[in-house]
C-alpha cells in the first residue's frame, strides 16, 4: 500500500504489519517519541502519507500504575496529536485499542456502545486515548483487540512455552475469559480497513476485533501445551490466587459483529494462528 506511515516497529502488532506492508515508512522510538506528542504529529504533517497507523503503545499494564504520567502521554496524548494532524492533512488514521477499556462485569460480549469503566491506569489511557482520536475531527477508526499474541516480544504463549518446559505442574487463572488474537491477523485487518478508508472516507469509526473462540488463560494455556505435545499440567484458579498491581477485567469478551458488517473482515479463530506462531518458534530455535 502507497503512501502508509506507521507508529512502532518493535511491537507485535508493528513487526506483523512490517511484515505484510515492507514498502510502508515505520517509526520507531528514535524518530518518533511517544512521550512527545508533538513530535508525533510533526511527523506526520512532515510526511507524504496517504493513511496513518498508530501501533505503538504503553503496554505495561501493572507498570503503569506506577507511572501514569508516561502511560498518559503515550496511550492518550500522543494518539490525539497523531489524529489531529492526520485531520489536518486530510488522511485517515487508524489506532489499535484494547479491552481493558472495560470493568469485566457480566458474562456477554461487549458491543462497542457498551459502557466503559476502567480498572487500573493503562484502561484509563487507552480510552482516553480513544477519545481524543475520536474528537480531532478527522476520518478514523478505533481497533480495540484482546490477548494479543506472536512469535515476537514478550507474551502469554511464550511464557508459557518456557515455564511448560521447566515445570510439571502450573496454576493458571480460569476466571477470566476473552478471545486470544493473533497479532498477524491485527495487521492484516488493521491494513484492509486502511485500503478501504482511502478509497471510500465514509468509513470508520470504533470497532471490535479479537480471535474466537472465547477462552479463559488456563483454556489457552492447555492449548499451548497440547499442540506441542508438552506435558505440563494445567490447574484453574481463581484470580484472587494471584493478585497483580492491576487489576484485569474477568470478562474481555468483545462483540466484533460490526468489523464485519462494516469491513467484511471475520473474526479469526486463534486456534490457527496458534498452530503458526508455534510453527515459526519452532523453525527459529
Amino acid at each position: 500500500m502507497d503512501g502508509l506511515l506507521i507508529f512502532g516497529q518493535t511491537g507485535q502488532v508493528a513487526r506483523e504489519l512490517a511484515r505484510l506492508a515492507p514498502d510502508a515508512r515505520f517509526l520507531g522510538r528514535d524518530q518518533a517519541d511517544l512521550t512527545d506528542p508533538a513530535a508525533c504529529a510533526a511527523a506526520i504533517t512532515g510526511s507524504d502519507c496517504r493513511v496513518v497507523v498508530n501501533a505503538a503503545a504503553y503496554t505495561a499494564v501493572d507498570k503503569a500504575e506506577a507511572d501514569a504520567d508516561t502511560a498518559r502521554l503515550v496511550n492518550a496524548a500522543a494518539p490525539a496529536a497523531m489524529a489531529r494532524a492526520a485531520a489536518a492533512k486530510g488522511v485517515p488514521f487508524l489506532h489499535v485499542s484494547t479491552d481493558y477499556v472495560f470493568d469485566g462485569s457480566g458474562d456477554q460480549p461487549r458491543a462497542e456502545d457498551a459502557p466503559t469503566a476502567p480498572l487500573g491506569v493503562y484502561g484509563a489511557t487507552k480510552l482516553a486515548g480513544e477519545a481524543g482520536v475520536a474528537e480531532a475531527g478527522g476520518q478514523w477508526a478505533v481497533m480495540r483487540t484482546s490477548w494479543v499474541f506472536s512469535a515476537h516480544g514478550a507474551n502469554f504463549v511464550k511464557t508459557m512455552l518456557r515455564l511448560g518446559a521447566e515445570r510439571d505442574r502450573l496454576t493458571i487463572v480460569a476466571d477470566q475469559i476473552g478471545g486470544p488474537t493473533p497479532a498477524a491477523d491485527i495487521a492484516g485487518a488493521l491494513l484492509s480497513m486502511a485500503g478501504q478508508m482511502i478509497a471510500d472516507p465514509a468509513k470508520g469509526g470504533l470497532y471490535h476485533f479479537s480471535g474466537g473462540p472465547d477462552a479463559s488463560w488456563a483454556d489457552f494455556a492447555r492449548a499451548i501445551f497440547d499442540q506441542p505435545g508438552l506435558t505440563c499440567e494445567v490447574a484453574d484458579i481463581p484470580s484472587s490466587d494471584y493478585p497483580t498491581p492491576a487489576r484485569r477485567p474477568l470478562n474481555s469478551r468483545l462483540d466484533c459483529r460490526r468489523i464485519g458488517a462494516d469491513f467484511g473482515i471475520d473474526r479469526p479463530d486463534w486456534r490457527q494462528g496458534l498452530a503458526r506462531v508455534l510453527t515459526e518458534l519452532k523453525e527459529t530455535t
